[in-house]
């Protein structure tokens, strides 16, 4: 076990041959997850839980909570922080670094996976990642940003790695309707590189 203010990590009881990096939900913190992976973990899988930093979100009143990015509004006209979901991508793309290089994990054995706006994170993420990732994992999530990944249906310059998705999204859940689920399997459907 290896904790730091940022992350929580399960370290593998051998050799690490694949990273899972999950990413917590608005207000919430990597610990909880931390604590559940705890009962399933596998012995060559590191498994790293981020804390967001906290910021005023301005949905919830400007009030200040653990958050990957400002969250405007959950309409599906809402603004989006472009700048902070960018921002955040870039620190998931330096731990995926930083397994690679200290741990010597190939992309393609390194699964993001995410609850909420922690899975719109890695989906995101996994998207523009420079290289494929082994899959993602997006539990009552949503794919954010995604005019742009429309317009790069259009023949805009957009890039988009081939990645196994899983994605759950419960019916009755009360803080993001199943919906914005709906919408974003649909945009991933029609990206032909997707899996």
């Amino acid at each position: 076990m290896s904790i730091t203010k940022d992350m929580f990590i399960h370290k593998s009881t051998i050799k690490a041959t694949a990273s899972v990096i999950f990413l917590h939900g608005l207000g919430d913190s990597g610990y909880g997850w931390y604590e559940g992976f705890g009962q399933i973990k596998k012995s060559h899988v590191r498994y790293i839980f981020p804390n967001a930093p906290s910021m005023p979100v301005t949905m919830n009143g400007g009030f200040v909570m653990p958050s990957w990015y400002d969250l405007k509004g959950l309409g599906p006209k809402s603004e989006e922080d472009e700048k902070g979901i960018k921002a955040s991508a870039a620190k998931v793309r330096a731990i995926i670094e930083k397994e690679k290089s200290d741990h010597g994990i190939p992309s393609e054995r390194i699964m993001l996976g995410g609850f909420s706006m922690g899975g719109a994170l890695a989906l995101y993420t996994a998207f523009t990642h420079p290289e494929q990732l082994g899959g993602v994992i997006a539990l009552s999530s949503y794919l954010p940003l995604h005019q742009s990944f429309i317009k790069g249906l259009d023949g805009h310059n957009l890039t988009v790695q081939r990645c196994p998705i899983f994605q759950g999204h419960g019916t009755a859940d009360n803080m993001l309707p199943v919906n914005f689920g709906q919408l974003s399997h649909e945009v991933m459907k029609q990206r032909p590189c997707w899996s």
